[in-house]
């Protein structure tokens, strides 16, 4: 299951802003966007990940994203970084 991959991984960012920006330098291997979360936070997001060619997994909800982060609050957006 890919929520595996991220909860184990290294290195990930957790939020739209940092899951952006990681993006844009290309650091992001894999982004984790939930379906719950807003289309306002996510779209460009998900547009610049088109752009570079990074795979997007959607999930569940927010929460469900968060808890896979290791958090205890809800997250839109979350990365797997390269290593």
């Amino acid at each position: 299951m890919p929520l595996e991959k991220l909860r184990s991984a290294r290195k990930k960012t957790i939020g739209t802003k940092q899951t952006k920006k990681a993006v844009e330098k290309d650091l992001a291997k894999t982004v984790f966007i939930a379906h719950n979360a807003d289309p306002q936070v996510t779209r460009d997001l998900e547009n610049l990940c088109k752009e570079k060619g990074v795979a997007v997994t959607y999930v569940e909800t927010m929460e469900v994203l968060g808890k896979a982060c290791g958090i205890d609050v809800g997250s839109a957006s979350a990365s797997i970084l390269e290593e």
